[in-house]
């Protein structure tokens, strides 16, 4: 007579069928979660390690803007790459080129060479991103693709929650270059063990019937799509406008230190963790359109939380809020990939972020100009542009 299956193995299979923890998602999680170890250290106060090294206000709102501009014309050949050569290939070697970026800012010798640095570790946040998006839509079923993407959402944030406060004690005990270099340091190991998880993964590669262009791929997407491109775009400008100048905010105007900052990083992801879960399970039953509606809702109240927040307090106040930002984030990339034909699925998310990325792209040096003339001038502009990206969303998009 056969015996029962053990309780804790139900439980284990339960679990697994509740979150979608097919071996690909759990391999592109786990890579995922081991760079945010490193990452989240120091990435944060990459503002104020370029400051030190004499980098004008003018050229941190720049360095942000090329960020925005390489995360834009990195997307399209990282979905190219992982849809041509395979979700392995590409999650292996944009890895490699991060870790060669890391490597660039640890030896630093002036602020100008950040870029170049830049240029190497968006391999792995932009590059990356197509195949990882593809690899949510290959393992999981439609209705399981917002628990997909909100499983990536949280190992991605759970080093946020702890990394950014260990990173600024870093910076308050051994001074912000060496804080931020040792961050480096950390982020070069978890590069090389990142490299080996990805190398695990084995998803078969789906050839074209026929040979695609741009044009075909962006023939490809349904009204809705485009238009939830186009609203997505007057939520990024509002984050990109602020974005790269919470650092400078909230030390330099508001006066807390940066072990504090890092708390209020960690408080911005505890939230975003807290709520990501319940909503992508209601999400699976009563669509995806009202959580994506909320995000953006958040995205434009953010600014205006910051600017009138007082004290510590009003900024942990402020960045719950932020963390509200990312309630329906896996439902707007759940949309994307159910919109997407399967075999154009990383070329599909490849040039929906690159349209993205390249419009938002002048807004982190359109904000540094607003800096200029007030420092909360950037967040009261980025407000109303996030209104009304809210309005586009709701009176176009139709699930």
């Amino acid at each position: 007579m056969l015996s029962a299956v053990p309780r804790g193995f139900r439980r284990r299979d339960r679990a697994i069928e509740f979150f979608g923890l097919t071996p690909e998602i759990v391999a592109v999680s786990t890579s995922m979660f081991l760079l945010g170890c490193g990452e989240n250290l120091w990435r944060r106060f990459l503002p104020k390690y370029l400051q030190s090294l004499g980098a004008p206000i003018t050229a941190i709102g720049a360095f942000g803007t090329a960020e925005d501009f390489l995360d834009g014309v990195y997307q399209y050949p990282g979905g190219w790459v992982a849809d041509r050569y395979g979700r392995r290939f590409a999650l292996v070697a944009f890895t490699a080129l991060a870790a060669a970026g890391y490597t660039v800012f640890w030896w630093l010798p002036a602020w100008q060479v950040a870029f170049v640095g830049l240029a190497l570790i968006m391999a792995w946040d932009s590059m990356a991103s197509p195949t990882l998006f593809a690899v949510v839509g290959d393992a999981l079923p439609k209705a399981k693709r917002a628990m997909g993407f909100t499983v990536q959402s949280i190992l991605r944030r759970i080093p946020i929650v702890i990394a950014p406060t260990i990173g600024g004690l870093a910076v308050a005990a051994y001074g912000i270059r060496d804080g931020v270099r040792l961050g480096l340091v950390v982020s070069i190991v978890m590069a090389a063990i990142t490299i080996a998880v990805a190398s695990r993964l084995r998803i078969p590669i789906v050839p074209d019937d026929s040979p695609i262009t741009v044009r075909h791929v962006w023939r490809s997407f349904p009204s809705s799509l485009r238009w939830l491109l186009f609203s997505d775009v007057f939520i990024r400008t509002c984050d990109g406008l602020v974005d790269v100048f919470l650092v400078l905010y909230a030390i330099n105007v508001n006066g807390i230190g940066a072990p504090s900052f890092g708390l209020l990083i960690a408080i911005q992801a505890l939230t975003t963790i807290l709520v990501q879960v319940p909503a992508a399970h209601i999400a699976q039953r009563a669509g995806k359109k009202p959580f994506v509606t909320a995000t953006f809702v958040a995205f434009a109240v953010f600014p205006v939380a910051v600017v009138l927040a007082k004290g510590f307090a009003g900024l942990v106040a402020a960045f719950i809020v932020g963390g509200l930002r990312e309630l329906g984030e896996p439902s707007r990339k759940a949309l994307i990939v159910d919109f997407a034909e399967p075999s154009l699925r990383g070329r599909v998310v490849g040039l929906y972020y690159l349209c993205r990325s390249v419009a938002i792209a002048p807004a982190a040096f359109i904000g540094g100009l607003l800096w200029r003339v007030a420092p909360t001038l950037p967040f009261w502009v980025a407000a109303l542009i996030g209104v009304g990206g809210v309005a586009a969303f709701v009176m176009t998009v139709k699930e």
